[in-house]
C-alpha cells in the first residue's frame, strides 16, 4: 500500500507545474539575459554561465533509481563528509530526500534540514520520514531567493547536483552562507564540466573553476577538492570567520 501510494503521489506531479511565484526581479548587475538561450537553459547568465533548467519533481523516480549508487557512488559522498552525530546538515535542493535519509542516521544529536522549493519533493520526504521511521529530516520549503534557514544555525550545507539549477544563484548562496555558523562548509557535488565524455548535458555540469569562482563572490573560502566519485567534483568551503 505504501509503495502504491508514493506512485500516486509521483504521477500526480507529472502533471503540476513548477511556479516561479516569489521571484526577485532581475538585476542587470547580477544576471544577464541571454539573446538565444540554449535549450536546455533559463536564457539567463550568472557570471558568464548560462543557468540550467530545473530538473523538477517529474524527475523524482530518477533521483530513487536502483541503479544510483552504482552510477555516482553517493555512499562516498556521506562518508566524505565527515560528520558529528550533534551536526545540522542543510541538504539544499534535497529533491525526495535521497541524501537526507542517507544523512539523518549519523547524526545521533543533529538533524538534516531538507530544503526544497517544490511542495511536492517535500511531500515525498514527508512520505518517507513515516515510512523509514525517521525523525531528524525536517523539510523546509525555501523560494527561489531565500533557502529560510535561521542565521547561525547550520553546520554544513550540502548541494548535490543542485546549485547550477538555482534561479538566483548569488541571493541563494548568500542565505545559505548567513545560516553557517562561523567555520560552517558549504559542499558542492557538480558533474565535472571539464570532462566531455561525461554524458550529462552541458548546462548540468560545471568546471572547478567556475564554481570556485561563483563562491569566492559570497565570500566562501575553497579548502579542497575531493575527487572521489566516477563523474563528479566534490568541493569544499568554508565561511570566513
Amino acid at each position: 500500500m505504501k509503495l502504491i501510494t508514493l506512485l500516486f503521489l509521483l504521477l500526480n506531479f507529472l502533471f503540476t507545474p513548477i511556479t516561479t511565484a516569489n521571484a526577485a526581479t532581475l538585476s542587470d548587475n547580477i544576471y544577464q539575459q541571454r539573446t538565444h538561450p540554449s535549450s536546455d537553459g533559463i536564457g539567463k547568465s550568472y557570471m558568464g554561465r548560462e543557468i540550467a533548467k530545473v530538473m523538477g519533481h517529474t524527475g523524482a523516480g530518477w533521483l530513487e533509481r536502483p541503479r544510483r549508487e552504482v552510477e555516482e557512488q553517493p555512499s562516498k559522498i556521506v562518508s566524505a563528509l565527515n560528520l558529528a552525530p550533534d551536526d545540522v546538515v542543510a541538504d539544499i535542493g534535497a529533491g525526495t530526500g535521497y541524501l537526507s535519509f542517507r544523512i539523518a542516521p549519523l547524526l545521533t544529536d543533529g538533524k538534516v534540514l531538507a530544503v526544497d522549493i517544490q511542495p511536492q519533493m517535500l511531500e515525498i520526504i514527508d512520505f518517507f520520514k513515516q515510512e523509514k521511521n525517521i525523525s531528524n529530516v525536517e523539510p523546509i520549503l525555501a523560494t527561489l531567493t531565500n533557502p529560510n534557514l535561521p542565521s547561525a544555525s547550520v553546520d554544513l550545507a550540502l548541494m548535490v547536483d543542485a546549485y547550477h539549477e538555482l534561479e538566483y544563484p548569488q541571493e541563494v548562496m548568500q542565505g545559505i552562507v548567513k545560516a553557517l555558523k562561523p567555520g560552517g562548509k558549504v559542499v558542492l557535488v557538480e558533474y565535472r564540466g571539464e570532462n566531455p565524455l561525461i554524458m550529462i548535458k552541458r548546462l548540468h555540469k560545471m568546471t572547478q573553476k567556475q564554481v570556485r569562482k561563483e563562491m569566492q563572490a559570497v565570500g566562501l573560502v575553497w579548502r579542497e577538492t575531493k575527487n572521489l566519485l566516477p563523474q563528479q567534483h566534490l568541493m569544499v568551503f568554508e565561511k570566513q570567520t
